[in-house]
């Protein structure tokens, strides 16, 4: 089967750039993106490509050589999936809030519901992509819902996980890894997998697209995030050590990195991981191994979220235990609030739990951060329903000049490791703090030797006291 047409449900940070791509890549194939949220594709298809709505290095020229040619942003999901030889499902799925599996399953509905539009708009027969990162076997779900129609259109469900990192997601989906693509044993199964394959081989090397069945592609993606989420832990236990110990978390990692069985990535210690996939991810897969009754696999995987949620706590108790005991009444600056630099996601931040944990002192929080809007920022803490939304507004503040957020404050909290946080002129933002001026680096990108020079009493994360 040659594809034509390509619906994607869901203009969010895959199917946004995944569409992109392909597009770019693929002139002859029409790609439609489709979501409910009209702010949103009115921010797709803005004249001025600096006001996407996500934020990635390289998008905006990608977004730019395709819409309007064979790449198309739009709320009239049943016309999209109409014409649409293959649909991609990349909707949220996050981490159930209420019922059975709260905390830990994935909430499907969104899911459900995508299922539900297709096979009642459907008039012809379409391969079903499943983009979104989903627990194992809910191809099946989606395909007992597509087989019942009683409209006589075939449906063939395949999976297409993303392993993208977000930041670096434009030169991901053109140089990837790997593309991993599973379906069905059957013939139309493999008729399926090879279409898209084909669409993929427009500019992928053949050797790099690996194929399996449907089951294990959902599992492997659970798996490498929780692989890669289980290294930022096991590093973060260690920095811990080196601060009692008088070690040097980075010259460890340097250390052990160099073994060719470790390697070094993902060794980077930190405030904690964030994202839309780590955690949910670990969490949907102690909920598996729960519901198989694998509880001692679900124990050793739930520590990793267990070790993060305590970085993020240590970091904010040093805060207050450095600032003697209390920071109520005292000005902290957050410089960042993404959860990592080169993206505007904030989803499972870590400055949102320490600025939650410090919000709680009674700190006054003022944050700037180059991408990340007011609105989003607020709405992070809204949403942990701590506080009002009058108490979150009196006591956090959103300036859009570093210097100023910066200005008469106890403490500066480097949250996102922004590469223009190491060209401020910091002897300027010495000068215009409170004495003690301290720097907590919760991301280790700063010479906090240099800092100590100018004055500054600094904290880095896994740096113990000689």
């Amino acid at each position: 089967m040659k594809i034509k047409t390509i619906c994607c449900i869901g203009a969010g940070y895959v199917g946004g750039p995944t569409m992109a791509v392909i597009a770019q890549q693929c002139s002859h194939i029409k790609v439609t993106v489709v979501d409910l949220n009209a702010s949103r594709i009115a921010a797709w298809n803005d004249a001025d490509l600096n006001k996407l709505p996500v934020f990635e290095p390289g998008l905006d020229k990608v977004v730019g050589e395709a819409r309007g040619r064979n790449l198309f942003f739009s709320t009239d999901v049943d016309q999209a999936i109409d014409e649409a030889d293959m649909i991609f499902i990349s909707v949220n799925t996050p981490t159930k809030t209420y019922g059975k599996g709260k905390g830990m399953a994935a909430d499907l509905k969104y899911i459900e519901l995508c299922a539900r539009q297709i096979a009642s708009v459907s008039k012809s027969n379409k391969i079903v992509v499943e983009k979104s990162t989903l627990p194992v076997r809910t191809a099946s779900a989606i395909k007992n819902i597509l087989d019942h129609t009683g409209n006589g259109v075939e449906f063939q469900i395949l999976s297409n996980p993303e392993f993208l990192a977000e930041g670096t997601a434009i030169e991901d989906l053109l140089s990837p890894d790997r593309v991993l693509i599973g379906g069905d044993t059957s013939d139309k199964g493999q008729e399926a997998i090879q279409a898209l394959v084909d669409v993929y081989a427009n500019w992928v090397p053949k050797e790099r697209i690996l194929t399996t069945n449907v089951w294990s592609s959902e599992l492997s993606k659970l798996t490498a995030n929780a692989f890669l989420a289980q290294r930022v832990s096991s590093i973060n236990s260690i920095s811990a050590l080196c601060e009692k110990t008088g070690a040097d978390v980075n010259e460890v990692a340097k250390a052990i990195g160099l073994d060719s069985r470790i390697g070094s990535k993902f060794l980077k210690s930190s405030v904690g991981f964030g994202g839309s996939c780590f955690q949910k991810d670990i969490l949907n897969l102690v909920y598996i191994a729960k519901t198989y009754g694998l509880n001692e696999v679900a124990d050793y995987w739930e520590q990793v979220i267990i070790m993060n949620d305590y970085q993020k706590n240590r970091f904010s108790n040093n805060i207050v235990s450095t600032l003697y005991n209390t920071v109520s009444g005292k000005k902290i600056t957050f410089l960042g609030w993404a959860f990592k630099k080169d993206t505007n996601d904030t989803r499972e931040s870590a400055a949102i739990q320490v600025a939650d944990n410090l919000l709680n002192e009674q700190a006054h929080i003022e944050v700037y951060d180059p991408k990340v809007s007011e609105e989003r920022m607020y709405a992070d803490l809204d949403y942990l329903n701590t506080r009002t939304e009058a108490e979150n507004r009196a006591l956090l503040k959103v300036l859009k000049d570093p210097y100023q957020a910066c200005k008469e404050s106890h403490a500066i909290a480097v949250l996102t490791e922004w590469d223009e946080f190491k060209t401020y002129d910091w002897q300027r933002i010495y000068n215009n703090m409170l004495k003690p001026a301290f720097v907590f680096d919760g991301r280790g990108i700063l010479d906090t030797k240099a800092l100590e020079k100018i004055g500054f009493v600094c904290y880095s994360i896994g740096k113990g006291s000689k």
